[in-house]
């Protein structure tokens, strides 16, 4: 059975990898037939198969039962992406204001610019439209007003609400080592995001609720986890802190600080920082230990309550109905979702008085999971939460009857002494057995981990959490001293950790490994946490070695790499020589602590193991071009700031060193020439120009190509460049002048820089509507090749004896991308 359950996850996770689905009657045959196969190999030991199997070999009999078993979870991942595509906004009526009428089912989040929440549509407000295919789950945002008169009403989940919404197909930043977000939608059943459109005039219909509260399970659910949240950040108001409480009580992280998510990650405790696998146990232990003793003593009566049902049945299922509710409070995450499966699997075994094998109870608990999920196979979270305990059961079974007896014959602190050992050894098995899925997931591990996690996990998991819990369901009177016990043993931890964090050695990165270095790495770690009696197994440290010291990859001499990244409405570009690293502008930024330098351009880094940048160009201050310089300066070395920023920005004042960028600048890295054509130094000393006019225009050139970085300079500017430097701008890749914008690509220009191809970095939909119709017309009109970020993706160009050009969406195809 393990065979074929390990075969079902194979066959998922295929099909998550391919870039278009059969015909759903196809993967319904199928399946059929699949099905029908298995259960004759099932029953093969009736009279009519008794013959045939005698002539197989065990081997044979294995591998025919993964074959089966992947082929049918193929084909089930198939039929949930097919019922989860059925449901499409067409593109007719992306950007159009629609009246809906629904229901909010999901715990609102709170943003610096309004509130965002799930809505499950009851019904759309279209005459003579057929809506049966329209999305039936949406992602919204109502927003305040840009002028501060009017913010968004203070929602609650089960309300039922008639709203003018504005709404467009899924779509996310697609780019190398990044998040998904497209396939994350799609798992959550949510097939359009918008917008609420407030009133602006008598054409547009009042926002109004309907229902306070709408019955059903889910809206109880999802009104309780509200209720509880609410009830946390009123006795704490102000508490920096409260939003860690709610993670632990209700699995909602989002009011916890970027910069608190880093010290958590960067010292190796961010597990804990939500109802994990760990919570779910202890909350199951509790209610089952005190349900167990009740029961034993007939809740202290003459009932003998024993003799109908065993203590030890009535303790597990108390147990199995804690942790649901626990884990529906959760919202039924991967972490959450195994073990309540392992626990439920368990519980059933004790029942049936069946014998349970941990391999056995974790492999069923992994079949569950993607079965009811099948992309759960695609996060970070599924592969640590599953591999974790399939290693504890690698170094612990079989292995701890000598450590009971040597328990059972000591006193209290020889037994103390053993537990602690014991402890040490799990955190040893967990720290070394997981460094090659945390690399090749993360690129990084925290090498203070083992520390922080010693302190961390008892001070959570049996101060914290049950404080938490307690504290969320009293009175507010009672609940407000255990919530200020908790917080201040979070605040004191995070202070702790924050100073761990600081240390030089907290992290090691090294880029994503390959698939080879991964296996070698795996069979290494199982070498070294073998039994002792195993001969060699130290040597399983050589078979790691790889991961540690491969090399970041990187162009040869006297040629490069660019890579566009995908960044909304922005520019971020980065380009890479031999033995040199610079970036072109960051990207925007949405709010305070995110930007486009946190969630995709350090992630990226992370991954390729860049940890330097030798020089870091900002081309100007609009926000769309600069808004992640500050989080890069952070968290990366950089040699040089180079931008036309004034002397008193926030982003020059955060550099160690910084220029200014003027016309006639050039340098030279591993034989490709770097020259700034644009600003000339006198006009910097006039303030009527718009930030724009000051983009810094930067040429890079190889032996054979080049490449023309043009900022947002605009018509004006063009025509200075053409007029004095005209035959300096001839390049074959030129990134389109301010995305292609109305006011810039003026036809001299175009026809002086003669690319063979125009990068264009904009937004899905964006309300600039960038390119323009007619600017795009221009530029197809003298047979220039377009590439556009928003449906490329990432565009990757190597610049060797040619120009190869790799656009993500298409080298990295899937069947959730339009």
């Amino acid at each position: 059975m393990r065979t074929a359950i390990f075969g079902l996850v194979l066959g998922i996770a295929l099909l998550q990898q391919q870039a278009a689905l059969w015909d759903l009657t196809y993967y319904l045959i199928c399946l059929a037939v699949l099905v029908s196969v298995s259960a004759l190999l099932f029953f093969r030991r009736l009279r009519f198969f008794t013959q045939v199997p005698a002539i197989w070999s065990l081997a044979w009999s294995i591998g025919l039962h993964f074959i089966l078993a992947a082929s049918i979870g193929f084909c089930w991942a198939g039929i949930f992406a097919h019922q989860h595509l059925r449901h499409q906004l067409p593109a007719g009526w992306e950007g159009r204001d629609i009246d809906v009428i629904g229901v909010i089912d999901s715990l609102p989040g709170q943003s610096e610019r309004g509130l965002q929440f799930n809505f499950q549509v009851e019904k759309y407000l279209l005459s003579d439209v057929k809506t049966d295919a329209f999305p039936r789950r949406l992602a919204l945002a109502w927003y305040e007003e840009a002028d501060k008169t009017s913010k968004p009403p203070a929602l609650k989940p089960g309300q039922r609400w008639q709203l003018k919404v504005r709404l467009k197909r899924p779509h996310g930043n697609a780019n190398p080592y990044g998040f998904d977000y497209e396939v994350w939608l799609l798992e959550q059943g949510l097939r359009a995001t918008g917008t609420v459109r407030s009133k602006q005039n008598d054409d547009l219909s009042e926002n109004q609720k309907l229902d306070d509260f709408v019955l059903s399970m889910n809206n109880v659910i999802e009104r309780t986890r509200h209720i509880l949240h609410q009830r946390i950040f009123q006795a704490l108001p102000d508490a920096h802190y409260a939003g860690v409480l709610s993670a632990l009580v209700v699995g909602d992280q989002r009011d916890i600080a970027p910069a608190d998510w880093t010290v958590f990650n960067r010292t190796g405790i961010g597990h804990l920082i939500s109802i994990s696998g760990l919570h779910i146990t202890m909350i199951a232990g509790l209610f089952a230990g005190l349900l167990h003793f009740l029961w034993r003593h007939s809740f202290f009566t003459s009932a003998q309550l024993p003799l109908l049902i065993p203590a030890q049945k009535v303790a597990v299922l108390a147990g199995v109905i804690a942790a649901v509710i626990y884990v529906a409070l959760a919202g039924f995450g991967v972490p959450a979702q195994r073990t309540l499966w392992m626990l439920v699997v368990l519980a059933m075994a004790l029942w049936t008085n069946r014998a349970s094998d941990s391999l056995q109870v974790l492999s069923l608990a992994l079949a569950v999971v993607v079965l009811i999920d099948p992309w759960a196979v695609l996060w970070p979270g599924f592969w640590l939460s599953f591999a974790a305990v399939a290693l504890l059961l690698y170094v612990s079974v079989g292995r701890g009857v000598l450590a009971q007896d040597e328990e059972m014959q000591t006193g209290f602190f020889q037994r103390l002494r053993l537990q602690l050992y014991l402890a040490a050894q799990t955190q040893y098995a967990i720290t070394i057995g997981l460094v090659p899925l945390t690399l090749l997931l993360f690129a990084q591990i925290s090498l203070i981990s083992p520390l922080a996690n010693a302190i961390a996990i008892p001070l959570i998991s049996f101060i914290v959490t049950p404080l938490a819990l307690i504290g969320s369901v009293l009175p507010l009177e009672l609940a407000a001293p255990c919530l200020r016990i908790a917080h201040a043993c979070v605040s004191y931890l995070a202070q702790f950790l924050e100073w761990l964090s600081h240390s030089s050695f907290a992290v090691w990165q090294a880029p994503l490994p390959s698939w080879w270095m991964f296996v070698l790495a795996i069979l290494g770690v199982a070498m070294l946490l073998a039994p002792r009696g195993i001969p060699l197994r130290y040597l399983g440290a050589l078979c790691c070695l790889p991961i540690f010291v491969q090399p970041i990859q990187a162009p040869e001499q006297h040629q490069m790499q660019v890579t566009v990244f995908d960044i909304g409405q922005g520019a971020a570009v980065l380009i890479e020589t031999a033995r040199h690293k610079m970036l072109y502008d960051t990207g925007p930024g949405f709010s305070r602590d995110v930007n486009s330098g946190t969630r995709i351009l350090l992630p990226y880094f992370q991954a390729r193991g860049i940890v330097h940048l030798d020089q870091l160009m900002i081309s100007h201050s609009d926000n769309d071009h600069s808004g992640g310089a500050l989080s890069l300066l952070k968290n990366l070395k950089i040699d040089q700031l180079s931008s036309s920023l004034p002397a008193t920005h926030p982003i020059v004042r955060a550099a160690s060193k910084s220029q200014r960028c003027e016309a006639g600048q050039r340098w030279e890295w591993d034989g490709v020439q770097f020259e700034i054509l644009h600003p000339v130094p006198v006009i910097y000393t006039s303030d009527k120009w718009k930030t724009n006019a000051l983009s810094c225009t930067l040429k890079i050139s190889t032996k054979t190509h080049s490449l023309l970085l043009a900022g947002d300079i605009e018509a004006i500017q063009e025509d200075e460049l053409v007029n004095s430097i005209p035959d300096k701008l001839a390049a074959n890749v030129l990134l389109a002048p301010h995305h292609g914008s109305g006011t810039s690509s003026t036809m001299p220009f175009l026809l002086a820089v003669k690319p063979e191809l125009a990068l264009f970095q904009v937004g899905y939909l964006n309300r600039y509507h960038h390119p323009k119709a007619e600017v795009m017309q221009r530029y197809l009109g003298i047979g220039i090749k377009p590439l556009r970020t928003d449906t490329s993706g990432a565009i990757t160009l190597q610049f060797g004896s040619a120009i190869n050009v790799e656009e993500y969406r298409r080298q990295h195809a899937r069947y959730w991308y339009p």
